[in-house]
């Protein structure tokens, strides 16, 4: 079966948002007449054992190849869209390879001040945002534009309307403690848990929540899942640089990185003067 662009793209965001990951190539140099443009797919449905293929790019042994190099781009979350070269039969070809991961959500509980530029940094990192509020004129589309929902909700039951799952970012920011831990403690009894649960709040408020759990008979390895206080130590104190450190967070768990500063961890000022013999 030959795929077109069409086909690839149906592919990548129906399986992405369905949870799933994928990947694609074509064939765009170096190929022998007849196979650039060439297109072959992997998906792997949420909970599927194995990928399935779809397309093909004109050979057995190109085919495995391609396969290779699209589930070693499926395995490593740091892995990005770019070109491919591969030597297939003698003959060296260029591939161009898409990858594409699950569609996560952005659940912001809360639509005070540091949801709304929450909610924008959030869309603009690829989540679908789902912004949560008891008030109804503090959840509406004039202040949440980029939000994919909006939904006015008890905060003693918040996600009755919004099935969670294990792609589920979960922000807490709402207007005080009670509210905070009441969404706090229906999160943690999700099962599967959701990838994150974050919420704000001073180093007081955060132990009265610890404190409040443990009496509760809430289990040791539940509360170390909670993020909080949220976010990385930028400094922030502006609901928009808060959102800034929210994002931060969320971006380095995601593609698994540490939060230390370049700077530091590539040193490439203090090797340049090592191996100039620089001052």
């Amino acid at each position: 079966m030959t795929l077109s662009a069409a086909d690839v793209a149906e592919l990548l965001l129906g399986t992405t948002e369905a949870g799933g990951s994928a990947a694609a190539v074509v064939v765009v140099g170096g190929a022998r007449e007849g196979l650039p443009g060439r297109r072959m797919a992997l998906t792997v449905p949420p909970g599927a054992a194995s990928p399935q293929a779809h397309g093909g790019l004109g050979s057995d042994s190109l085919d495995a190849a391609a396969t290779a190099e699209m589930m070693e781009a499926l395995s490593d979350v740091r892995s990005h869209d770019g070109l491919r070269q591969i030597e297939v039969d003698g003959e060296q070809m260029e591939l161009y390879l898409e990858v594409r991961w699950p569609v996560q959500e952005l659940v912001v509980v809360g639509a005070g001040h540091v949801a709304q530029p929450m909610a924008h940094v959030g869309a603009l990192l690829g989540f679908k945002v789902t912004v949560i509020d008891d008030r109804p004129d503090f959840a509406t589309r004039e202040r949440f534009p980029d939000a994919d929902r909006l939904i006015r909700a008890d905060f003693s039951d918040p996600f009755a309307d919004v099935p969670l799952h294990v792609r589920s970012h979960i922000l807490l920011v709402t207007r005080g403690h009670k509210y905070d831990y009441e969404c706090l403690i229906r999160a943690l009894r999700m099962d599967p848990p959701p990838a994150y649960i974050g919420m704000i709040g001073s180093r007081r408020r955060v132990r009265a929540t610890y404190v409040q759990l443990v009496e509760e008979g809430i289990d040791r390895a539940l509360i170390d899942r909670i993020h909080a206080p949220v976010g990385l130590d930028i400094g922030s104190e502006t609901p928009e640089e808060i959102a800034v450190s929210v994002a931060a967070e969320l971006v380095m768990l995601r593609r698994g990185g540490t939060g230390v500063p370049l700077k530091d961890r590539e040193r490439v000022a203090e090797r340049f003067f090592t191996q100039t013999g620089g001052q």
